[in-house]
C-alpha cells in the first residue's frame, strides 16, 4: 500500500512555500510527479525533492513548471520571491559582521533603524506560530498576546497610561496617510519603512487600559491600519507580512463587531490569495466577506464580488466570472454618497471599472473571452483615475497595453504602454513591475518591429526585466 505523501511545511522558507504550491498545482492538474518530470525533463523524484525544498530550482525551470501546469504565472511570481528572499539573506549575512552600534561596540543599533521592514513580526515566533499566522483564516492565532514579545521597549515607553480618543484619532490619521502614499507611490520604499513604527505603537494600544466606550473604535482603527499595511506589504511582495497583517485586521474587525472593516480585510485577503496562486482560497475569503451582505453597503458588496470575479477568472470559469462582474455592476449601481466609511472613498466609478476590467482581462486571456469588455472597462478606469491614484491608473494602462498586444495590435499597444511606463517609473510597486514583465512577454512575437523593440528596451531600463 503506497505511503501517504508527507505534509509540507511552507513556513520554513520561501523555497518550501514554492514547493508546496508546486505540489498543489500538480494535484489540481491531476499529474503525478513522474508525469510532470517527464514534461520538464526531470525525474519524478527530482520533482518531489523540489516540492520538499530539498532540491534547488531556477527561474527557467520555474517558467517551465508554470507553463506545464498552466498556473497563469503564479509559480513564476512565487519563484521571484524565493530569489528575492535568498538575495536578502545573503545581503544580511554579508552585512552582519560589519554591523556596529553608535558607541562602536560591534552590537547592532536598537530601535527603528535596526529593523528590516517588518521582519520583527517573525523573529520570536515558533514554527507552530508561524504556520498558524501564515495559514488562511487562523484568526485565533492572532490574539494580541501573541505579539507581546515583539514590541520594542522603546515604543512602550511612549504609550499613554490609558487610551484616549485623541490616541485613536492618531491611528486613524496614520492609516489614512499611509493609504494615500500607497496609492500614489506603491507599497515599497519610504511608504513601507515609515509605517513600521506607526503599527507597533498602534498595536501596543491594545495592551493598555481602554474605557469600554472606546474599545470598538480602538480595535477598528488598529484593524484598519493593519489592513492598509497588509495591502501595502502585498504590493511590495512581502507576502508573509501581508498574510499576518490582513489576518490581524480581520481579527480586530471581529473584536470591534465592525462588519464594514471585516469586509474590507477579507476583500484584500481574497485578492492576495488569488495573486499568490490560490484562487479557490481567494473565492472562499470573498464569499466569507459576503456573509450577512445585508449589513454591507453596495460599494463593499461590489468590491467582494470583484474578488469573486478575479478568482473565477483565474480558474478559467467564464460563466461565473461574467456573472460576478454583472452582480458587482448591479450592486454598485445602488451606491449612494455618504453611506460608506471614509476608507471606501477610493472606490469610485474609475476604480469599479478598473477592478472589473482586471477580471475581464484575466478571462479574456485565460478562457478565450472576446476582449471588448476588458478593453472598455480598462479604458474607462484609465480616463477616470485622478493623479491621487497613479498606481491604479498605471496598472490598468499596463493591462490594456498587454491585452492590445495579445490580440494583435502592437502599434496601438506601444502607444498605450509608453503612457503607462511614464507612471510605473514613479512607483515602488512590485505588482506593477510584474504587470510590466507580463507586457514584455506579450510583446515577444513582435520584438523585431521598430516601435516594439524600442518599447522592450524601455521596459528593460524601467523595471530591469
Amino acid at each position: 500500500m503506497p505511503q501517504k505523501p508527507k505534509p509540507l511545511d511552507d513556513s520554513e522558507s520561501m523555497a518550501h512555500w514554492f514547493g508546496k504550491d508546486l505540489r498543489n498545482w500538480r494535484r489540481v492538474r491531476g499529474m503525478s510527479a513522474s508525469a510532470l518530470g517527464e514534461k520538464v525533463h526531470l525525474s519524478g523524484s527530482s520533482i518531489e525533492k523540489i516540492e520538499k525544498g530539498d532540491r534547488s530550482c531556477n527561474s527557467v525551470l520555474a517558467q517551465q513548471l508554470d507553463d506545464t501546469l498552466d498556473a497563469g504565472g503564479a509559480l513564476i511570481r512565487l519563484w521571484r520571491r524565493v530569489e528575492e528572499d535568498a538575495d536578502k539573506q545573503r545581503a544580511e549575512a554579508d552585512n552582519s559582521s560589519a554591523a556596529a552600534s553608535v558607541d562602536g561596540t560591534g552590537e547592532q543599533a536598537a530601535g527603528m533603524l535596526g529593523l528590516d521592514q517588518l521582519s520583527f513580526l517573525n523573529r520570536s515566533l515558533t514554527p507552530v506560530e508561524r504556520r498558524a499566522l501564515l495559514a488562511a483564516g487562523g484568526l485565533a492565532a492572532l490574539n494580541p498576546a501573541s505579539f507581546a514579545d515583539l514590541i520594542p521597549q522603546i515604543v512602550q515607553t511612549q504609550l499613554p497610561s490609558v487610551v484616549r480618543p485623541e490616541d485613536i484619532e492618531q491611528v486613524r490619521v496614520a492609516a489614512k496617510t499611509h493609504a494615500g502614499w500607497d496609492n500614489l507611490y506603491g507599497g515599497g520604499g519610504i511608504v513601507r519603512a515609515s509605517s513600521i513604527g506607526q503599527f507597533i505603537w498602534a498595536k501596543s494600544l491594545l495592551d493598555i487600559r481602554c474605557p469600554p466606550d472606546h474599545e470598538a473604535d480602538l480595535f477598528t482603527a488598529v484593524g484598519h491600519l493593519a489592513t492598509v499595511m497588509g495591502a501595502s506589504a502585498f504590493d511590495a511582495y512581502e507576502h508573509g507580512d501581508a498574510t499576518r497583517l490582513l489576518e490581524f485586521g480581520t481579527w480586530c474587525a471581529e473584536r470591534a463587531d465592525n462588519w464594514h472593516l471585516r469586509a474590507r480585510a477579507l476583500s484584500w485577503r481574497a485578492r492576495h490569495a488569488i495573486w499568490c496562486g490560490s484562487p479557490d482560497m481567494g473565492l472562499t475569503h470573498a464569499d466569507n466577506g459576503l456573509v450577512r451582505a445585508d449589513r454591507l453597503t453596495p460599494r463593499e458588496q461590489s468590491v467582494l464580488h470583484n474578488a469573486r470575479a478575479r478568482a473565477w477568472a483565474k480558474m478559467r470559469n467564464r460563466q461565473e466570472t461574467l456573472a460576478a462582474i454583472g452582480r458587482s455592476d448591479e450592486v454598485f449601481g445602488r451606491a449612494k454618497d455618504g453611506e460608506d466609511a471614509a476608507w471606501m472613498a477610493y472606490y469610485d466609478h474609475a476604480q469599479h471599472h478598473g477592478d472589473t476590467g482586471h477580471a475581464a482581462f484575466d478571462i479574456t486571456l485565460l478562457a478565450d473571452q472576446p476582449p471588448k469588455l476588458a478593453i472598455a472597462r480598462l479604458q474607462t478606469a484609465i480616463n477616470g483615475h485622478t493623479d491621487a491614484f497613479v498606481r491604479s491608473r498605471a496598472m490598468s494602462g499596463t493591462k490594456l497595453a498587454t491585452l492590445t498586444m495579445a490580440i494583435g495590435d502592437p502599434q496601438e499597444a506601444v502607444s498605450i504602454a509608453h503612457r503607462a511606463l511614464n507612471e510605473v517609473g514613479q512607483l515602488r510597486s512590485k505588482r506593477a513591475v510584474t504587470d510590466v514583465q507580463d507586457l514584455a512577454r506579450a510583446s515577444t512575437k513582435y520584438a523585431r518591429r521598430p516601435g516594439v523593440a524600442e518599447l522592450r528596451e524601455r521596459i528593460r531600463a524601467t523595471v530591469q526585466v
